[in-house]
């Protein structure tokens, strides 16, 4: 009986020496990674990128049917500012929706949105994103547009794997499929819509479901 006793209570002590190691892991995984991130921000993006670049087909293809390769690019400015204009618009309402719903998720989890984590997550990104920016800013200024789209894959990939180390590591893998894209891209440029597709709207929202299905639920 003593026996059975004691065997009993070492594995009372055993778990509760578990749970205290789990809820100090936690405690420290708060302390140092941003975990609020909302998966339907995630999704909403990738859908907000199809619809824009549902648009900029009908724009640059216009009165030609079926999806072809491009082996020379629209030059005209009126139908760049078109693009350039309908990508900013993406971007902006891409980021409201993210920060709304990463606010949201973050006071369901009792988290502040803006913490020193966030902060370091957000500069950690900004500067791919920022030398990216620049980058396709001189692509366009040069007129080199075949690899718009591949410099915006590969630059946003490398700014997600720079933020993975301040937040969920699923971003990491995200970061490298952009990257994989983007340089596949690159070696076929007249397909740059269809890697647009894929990688901003198709891995969004495949992510985001991932996300959502496995963190915010």
């Amino acid at each position: 009986m003593f026996y059975f006793a004691t065997q009993s209570s070492f594995k009372m002590q055993e778990e509760d020496i578990y749970s205290e190691l789990s809820s100090i892991r936690n405690l420290m995984e708060r302390s140092t990674k941003f975990i609020s991130l909302s998966g339907l921000s995630g999704i909403m993006a990738g859908v907000y990128a199809i619809i824009g670049a549902f648009i900029g087909y009908k724009i640059v293809y216009n009165e030609h049917g079926g999806l072809q390769y491009r082996s020379s690019y629209i030059s005209d400015p009126q139908v760049l500012w078109q693009l350039a204009i309908i990508a900013v618009f993406v971007l902006v309402l891409s980021l409201i929706t993210g920060i709304w719903l990463t606010i949201r998720q973050a006071r369901k989890k009792g988290e502040k949105f803006w913490n020193p984590v966030s902060k370091r997550l957000l500069v950690n990104m900004a500067i791919p994103l920022t030398t990216g920016g620049l980058f396709i800013l001189i692509l366009l200024l040069r007129g080199d547009y075949g690899i718009i789209a591949s410099a915006c894959l590969i630059f946003y990939g490398l700014a997600l794997i720079a933020g993975s180390h301040y937040t969920l590591s699923d971003v990491k893998w995200l970061g490298f499929s952009e990257i994989i894209l983007g340089l596949i891209a690159a070696l076929l440029p007249g397909y740059g819509i269809v890697f647009w597709i894929l990688g901003f709207g198709i891995l969004h929202i495949l992510y985001g479901s991932i996300m959502h299905f496995k963190y915010n639920q």
